[in-house]
């Protein structure tokens, strides 16, 4: 049996329980990206040997594929959400966005400094490179297809997609600051890259990030809903592939302006919902998304298992594990809490989205692309050790216990909800996700 035999076995196998495992885990405390995880340290154990994998030398494939995979989350994000974009109505993520996530960035750069004793580059890197969360990982966390209704989602997976979908593109900026200070600091620290910064990396290309987003988005909501020939009109053929050519358009148009495409394909996802809300199309476009997203993901998982059983931890100490998990079990979720104290949610609902702060393939993405552009004055592996680390302790901590907290939540808005209902009828979605806890 040759390698490509192997690969291609272990490759439909993946695929096929990419399909069938999400329905097998539903209601159980385990999810798909754990399997897949085990999955993957387990290929190593089998007599055929396997390619060899370094993610330090591999950096280039790993960039590009955990970039597909999180462009396309986060257009399946946007078209997910049903709130109608606003101020009031957002202020959950909007808090999560401006207080969590830089107190999360302080917070980590301080531990970096502390605990690794790593030069402020590199501490600023491993913070902006676990900033982002990624509830892709732990699906439980995220809302569900679109519906007709703008009030069906409850306060936890609506804070919890839609700070992701806005975290994953704003965390650039902190990045793009990381790589200037360590250019800097290579050549004698200065403070001369702050001007630049603020003005590029911040203002710039954030605004156009955002611009071409809804430019994107408000051209292609015409074309899917209000084009005058039926042959152009898009959402009339029902073909769900459109939505990768809205991603990748999205996405390719707004680098090539020098802004940030994540935030551009979130915003022109939610653009394009918004131009028909109601329309059965966004259910076709969301569908067709997922299933790709859960493709990228259960391959980019099996690889990273790979990655663990080959060594990828060998050289973790107890000082890059504690950053890991003090980031998991006190600083989002106390960071979280004390973000959402003007929010709609109850207690409990604060309680869980503060803790389920996840880390995945976003953070892979942007470690990746950090190492392509300037050295940290830190070996490259023990940054990859400690974000592998704490993506593991994610999938593992945040897997399993996401299915019993959300359905518990679930429950008991349920039951309010009845209690509340006089007319003897059974509460409806909007009557649940109503409630609060």
């Amino acid at each position: 049996m040759t390698l490509s035999d192997f690969l291609f076995t272990v490759l439909g196998a993946g695929a096929l329980a990419a399909a069938v495992l999400p329905r097998l885990v539903a209601g159980r405390p385990l999810s798909m990206p754990l399997v897949f995880l085990a999955c993957g340290m387990g290929l190593q154990l089998l007599p055929t040997p396997l390619p060899e994998i370094d993610l330090t030398r591999d950096r280039v494939w790993v960039q590009h594929v955990t970039e597909i995979c999180v462009i396309v989350s986060l257009m399946g994000a946007g078209l997910a959400l049903n709130r109608p974009f606003g101020l009031r109505r957002w202020r959950a993520p909007w808090r999560l966005i401006g207080i969590t996530m830089p107190l999360t960035i302080a917070a980590m750069g301080l531990l970096a400094w502390w605990l690794l004793d790593w030069p402020p580059a590199a501490a600023l890197l491993l913070a902006a490179v676990l900033a982002p969360t990624d509830p892709v990982l732990a699906s439980e966390v995220r809302v569900g297809a679109p519906t007709d209704s703008e009030h069906d989602e409850d306060e936890v997976r609506f804070a919890l997609t839609s700070e992701a979908g806005l975290n994953d593109g704003l965390a650039f900026p902190v990045v793009m600051a990381a790589i200037a200070l360590a250019a800097a600091a290579g050549s004698g620290l200065s403070s001369g890259w702050v001007g630049h910064w603020l003005l590029v990396d911040v203002l710039y290309a954030c605004v156009v990030g955002v611009l071409a987003g809804l430019a994107v988005g408000r051209l292609l909501g015409w074309l899917f809903f209000r084009a005058g020939r039926q042959a152009v009109r898009l959402s009339e053929h029902r073909e769900g592939f459109v939505a990768l050519g809205a991603t990748f358009l999205s996405y390719g148009v707004t680098e090539l302006a020098h802004g940030y495409g994540f935030l551009a394909v979130f915003v022109t996802a939610c653009r394009i919902r918004a131009a028909e809300s109601d329309h059965g199309y966004h259910t076709v476009l969301h569908d067709f998304v997922e299933q790709v997203e859960r493709l990228l993901t259960a391959g980019i998982l099996l690889v990273l298992g790979v990655c663990v059983a080959q060594g990828a931890l060998a050289d973790l100490t107890w000082q890059s594990a504690a950053v890991g998990l003090l980031l998991l079990l006190v600083v989002r979720p106390l960071t979280g809490w004390v973000a959402q104290s003007g929010t709609a949610a109850g207690p409990r609902e604060r309680l869980v989205t503060a803790f389920f702060g996840i880390r995945g393939i976003g953070s892979l993405f942007y470690l990746a692309y950090a190492l392509g552009t300037e050295g940290f004055h830190v070996p490259a592996g023990q940054l990859w050790t400690v974000v592998i680390f704490t993506v593991l302790a994610s999938v593992i901590l945040h897997g399993v216990t996401a299915t019993p907290a959300i359905s518990r939540l679930d429950r008991l808005r349920w039951l309010r909800a009845r209690r509340r209902s006089y007319t003897g009828r059974t509460p409806n979605e909007e009557d649940v996700a109503g409630e609060r806890l």
